[in-house]
């Protein structure tokens, strides 16, 4: 079973506040993903996105001021749900919470936040070599800064599509 996290940067003007004008949305964006991820209006994480969230969520770790801020880039945003709650909802982040989103992930040191995330978050992946585990944490996080920083620069809104 696959699963995956698709962001979509978009003009907050043509954001459809529906699950099924979202699920249109997202789908016909998931077809050109590459395209789009290319052109620097898309980003995903294939498997991970749930372990990322708690990556920035590791309370030691986190940026002063940062109180909050660290749910935005995976989880955060206003859920639009399904009608019958059958589906996976999606989520949307205002321009301002983009921005927000941005200047928490530059502001995040990533190798000074990795060292401080402790051996509790690590524990899961003991049998793997650490920077093999570091690497994906960073290729995750720079792929999200670099998404929220072109979306932030754009003034673009945010939805978020969770794919199982």
């Amino acid at each position: 079973m696959s699963f995956s996290m698709h962001l979509r940067a978009v003009p907050e003007s043509e954001v459809r506040d529906d699950h099924g004008g979202l699920t249109e949305f997202m789908l016909a964006a998931w077809e050109m993903h590459a395209e789009e991820y290319e052109a620097g209006f898309a980003e995903s994480i294939n498997k991970d996105f749930a372990m990322v969230h708690d990556f920035y969520g590791t309370a030691a770790g986190r940026p002063e001021g940062a109180d909050g801020l660290w749910e935005l880039p995976v989880f955060g945003g206003r859920v639009v749900r399904h009608p019958s709650e059958e589906q996976p909802p999606f989520a949307l982040l205002c321009p301002l919470a983009v921005a927000r989103a941005a200047a928490f992930l530059d502001g995040l040191r990533f190798d000074a936040f990795w060292d401080r995330a402790g051996t509790a978050f690590r524990t899961p992946f003991s049998a793997w070599d650490e920077a093999d585990v570091k690497n994906v944490f960073f290729e995750h996080h720079s792929g999200l800064l670099a998404f929220y920083t072109r979306a932030a620069a754009r003034g673009d809104a945010v939805i978020k599509a969770f794919w199982y």
